[in-house]
């Protein structure tokens, strides 16, 4: 039986192999995340590229409880993309799409 981290390790080796082949290295790359709007985790998410070129999207909800941000950002390569990922994924209540 796989535990939770051979499962996140087997999707990151896939994804890897997705984000190869899907485009060339390095190009635009868009993050999209969900947050709830009262959450500093927007902030958060924001800093992680702070080092970067990104630009920012932001729409809320129709009842302004979520805040979807779209990032587009220039990586180099899918192991950078799949850093992002696991460094946001340690925000608690962020939904990486």
């Amino acid at each position: 039986m796989l535990n939770v981290n051979d499962k996140k390790e087997e999707f990151y080796s896939r994804f890897f192999d997705q984000l190869s082949q899907s485009q060339s290295w390095p190009g635009i790359y868009f993050f999209k995340f969900i947050v709830k709007s009262e959450s500093d985790n927007l902030n958060k998410l924001k800093s992680i590229f702070s080092e970067k070129k990104a630009f920012f999207f932001e729409k809320k909800s129709s009842k302004n409880k979520f805040t979807s941000l779209s990032i587009k950002v220039k990586m180099n390569s899918p192991k950078e993309v799949i850093e992002i990922y696991k460094t946001c994924s340690k925000l608690k209540g962020v939904i990486a799409l």
